[in-house]
């Protein structure tokens, strides 16, 4: 009776054994298989995504409706190009900048104390300090720095007894922001690239008689040059497209900014256009990180 039933079931048990023979003997169909499904979402969600808003920055839309014209035009390239759009962009570019320089200050030294310096368990407890405002809600964050920049906020209170004042909302309370939402993203690569830095190599610089600053300028910044242009990437890329935190604490235009007030205002057509502008500046930035070496340090 156990033999019947034996004999019974192994034609069902055999069908998936001989498919796992037959992938097992065709590792194209395998590997195309595993990557189907990704790459027809990246290729149909993503990037279908991206063409829908490549065609919609040709549309225009009528001034006294405000219906879409379906008719390709190049009206709207015209008004970026002739408005107040130049000025945006370039703020926002420096901005951004402005912002990644800041991070790049703020985590060398303490990515180098990380990786050269502290003790493992030190290290654990500043990976999970620097892991932990990553699991804060993004608003919660942006929203506590606006109370703390306000003018009756607890920074001014702590500098009234000094005889001394916040930089209030502004500019300045922008690349304060930002500089502190995006900071983890220029650590943790800082930090994992200068662990990777040999200890004989600035064992031997230190025996050839180079100073601490000579070591760092020759040896250490080079080596580590890529894991900066990689933590880079993340906070050039996400400072370019965020409009959120300009508009809590300053009330100055940046590009993210002006594509949510025309997204908000129904001219989808100029909005698109507007969104290829960071895409463009995103694209030109990834190909100077590449041959920086960047993806090298990822």
């Amino acid at each position: 009776m156990a033999t019947a039933t034996r004999s019974e079931l192994s034609p069902v048990s055999s069908v998936p054994r001989r498919l796992a023979t037959w992938l097992h003997q065709r590792p194209r169909v395998r590997l195309g298989a595993l990557l189907g499904g990704p790459i027809a979402w990246l290729g149909v969600i993503y990037l279908g995504s991206l063409v829908v808003l490549l065609l919609n920055a040709f549309w225009s839309r009528d001034a006294f409706s405000g219906a879409t014209i379906y008719e390709p035009t190049l009206d709207n390239f015209a008004e970026i190009a002739g408005g107040p759009y130049p000025g945006i962009t370039l703020r926002t570019v420096v901005m951004a900048t402005l912002v990644t320089l800041g991070c790049v200050g703020l985590a060398f030294p303490v990515a180098f104390y990380m990786a050269r310096v502290a003790g493992r368990r030190t290290k654990g407890i500043l990976v999970v300090a620097l892991l932990m405002p990553l699991w804060a809600s993004y608003l919660v964050k942006v929203y506590s720095w606006r109370l703390i920049l306000a003018e009756n906020g607890i920074l001014n209170w702590a500098l009234e007894p000094l005889g001394l004042s916040g930089p209030g909302y502004g500019d300045i309370a922008v690349w304060l922001l930002f500089t502190y939402l995006w900071l983890p993203y220029m650590v943790l690569p800082l930090y994992a690239g200068l662990e990777r830095i040999p200890s004989s190599v600035l064992e031997a610089s230190a025996d050839l008689g180079a100073h601490g600053w000579m070591t760092f300028r020759r040896i250490v910044l080079p080596l580590a040059l890529p894991a900066v242009v990689a933590g880079s990437i993340f906070t050039f890329s996400l400072t370019l497209g965020d409009y959120i935190a300009p508009a809590a604490v300053s009330t100055t235009i940046f590009i993210g900014n002006a594509i949510y007030l025309n997204f908000g205002a129904g001219n989808f057509p100029l909005a698109a256009a507007l969104t290829l502008i960071p895409l463009v500046v995103v694209l030109v930035y990834l190909l100077v990180a590449r041959r920086l070496g960047a993806f090298e340090a990822l």
